[in-house]
């Protein structure tokens, strides 16, 4: 028989056994790795929203209690956003330090890849290349007819993107040298519709990320060079821009978890590309927030 106090010693050694065993199954995932969880929201560049948002599908998938939301509304929108505390991660085409108000400082940049932009006309514009100072002519409203350019008699349609678009900020700096594009015409903040309105307007020119092309408008070359992956990645061709993801701050939690993913192997190796972007490991040249190349 045993006694009191021994009895009291098994009791306690039971408990013991089992609390342990509770904590070995129950409180984290194997591996001992934190589970995934949470809501996060990325806002900003229409330009890369389709690859952040391809790329959100497939990391909800593998950790269905992490909720991703993905906007648009243009880089500015998304810069303002992530340093006021609005947005998780704001995504941009421009450097943070080329907005105004912005406190870049409180900014982590994380570079997820290149996307380049071209000209984009409606099909039935038979012009295929545009030098420089033709395109400052058309975007500034000097030029509005294509048949002053080698085009039809017909009266071309200008389309621009709002003040706070980072695609527009790359091409009036890189395709028109920093002319303010001044031309009348008509306004829209969603690269989709850009390219609607392009291909169902006849005369219609404006502006894209090569993401966004399709047959339905046709892109130009710019002083004959025409607006390819090849051409980017070798520095010929000189419209694009860096996909940034901002954080306040160094990033934690979920939102590591998904920037490590959108800069990880099955983005960088599978998707990036897919989707008409360029990997930042295949640039042959860099560039700075002054836009000095290297």
């Amino acid at each position: 028989m045993l006694g009191n106090r021994a009895k009291r010693m098994l009791v306690l050694a039971a408990g013991l056994v089992l609390v342990v065993a509770l904590a070995g199954c129950g409180g984290q995932p194997s591996g001992g790795q934190a589970e995934i969880a949470g809501n996060l929201t990325a806002v900003g560049s229409t330009a890369m929203q389709p690859l952040v948002e391809q790329a959100a599908t497939q990391f909800m998938a593998k950790n269905p209690k992490a909720q991703i939301v993905v906007q648009g509304g243009g880089s500015g929108t998304g810069l303002t956003q992530v340093a006021s505390g609005a947005a998780d991660i704001g995504n941009s085409d421009i450097f943070a330090e080329e907005k105004s108000g912005i406190d870049a400082s409180q900014l982590v940049d994380h570079k997820v890849c290149v996307v380049g932009m071209a000209t984009v006309v409606n099909p039935g514009v038979t012009v295929d290349n545009l030098t420089k100072q033709q395109l400052v002519d058309i975007f500034t409203g000097k030029i509005t007819n294509w048949k002053e350019v080698g085009g039809p008699d017909q009266k071309i349609v200008v389309i621009h993107r709002p003040k706070g678009s980072g695609t527009r900020a790359t091409f009036k700096k890189f395709a028109l040298g920093g002319v303010e594009d001044s031309a009348p015409g008509m306004e829209q903040d969603s690269s989709g519709t850009v390219r609607k309105m392009v291909a169902e307007t006849p005369g219609a020119i404006s502006y894209l990320a090569l993401s966004y092309i399709d047959n339905s408008v046709k892109a130009l070359k710019l002083d004959g060079v025409e607006p390819t992956v090849e051409n980017i990645v070798n520095g010929k061709y000189p419209v694009w821009a860096y996909q940034h993801m901002y954080t306040k701050g160094e990033p934690t939690g979920l939102k590591k978890a998904f920037l490590d993913y959108m800069l990880g192997d099955e983005v960088q190796g599978q998707l990036v590309e897919k989707m008409g972007y360029i990997p930042i490991t295949k640039m042959q040249v860099e560039r700075d927030a002054q836009g000095n190349v290297t």
